[in-house]
């Protein structure tokens, strides 16, 4: 076995040798406990922080408001919903209607419920674990098939460029990161 290779034992669990390191069983083989000599660095994780977030799906005769953003590939972002995190002293409801109106250019919105609450983790993209309230929003006002938005971020970084769109409920699986998680609660 090479110098600087992981020595594989069949200790028990939690057993240590004095001059290694004790991990837990092995994926890939239960029985098997990897222990890594003390010249072996191995890099910590990180450590994942919990942020609270807002997400809104806007409904209008069956179909989901969406976009995607027109400065990256779908493979990096994909297809989403407004959403957002919740400022120092901002109620999750004002939040989700500032996201909805920031991200989509339009302003005529009103909460027609609160669905739920979900975590998300969103590793490895950022160490975070996404604490979302989830609501329902109607679009009071007009809003074209399709059209281009910005958010400006308060001008404290380049405006964020965005095609928005309907997509039929019955499609709207196809969110990124989890975004979908409570489409099912708009037919409770």
């Amino acid at each position: 076995m090479p110098f600087n290779s992981p020595m594989v034992s069949s200790e028990p669990t939690g057993a240590r040798r004095p001059d290694s390191q004790t991990y837990e069983r092995g994926a890939v083989d239960p029985g098997l406990l990897v222990l890594i000599p003390d010249n072996v660095e191995v890099a910590p994780m990180p450590q994942r922080v919990t942020k609270e977030k807002v997400l809104v799906y806007v409904v209008r005769d069956g179909r989901l408001l969406a976009f995607r953003h027109t400065d990256y590939s779908y493979e990096e972002v994909g297809i989403q919903v407004p959403a957002g995190s919740i400022r120092a002293g901002e109620t999750p409801e004002a939040a989700a209607l500032r996201e909805a109106r920031e991200e989509t250019g339009l302003n005529d919105f009103k909460i027609v419920r609160k669905l739920g609450e979900t975590a998300y983790d969103i590793s490895p993209y950022r160490f975070e674990i996404q604490h979302r309230h989830v609501f329902h929003l109607e679009l009071t006002g007009p809003a074209p098939e399709r059209w281009m938005s910005q958010e400006d971020h308060d001008g404290e970084q380049e405006p964020t460029h965005f095609e928005c769109f309907w997509i039929p409920l019955e499609v709207a699986h196809i969110l990124q990161s989890g975004q979908g998680a409570l489409l099912g609660r708009l037919f409770d």
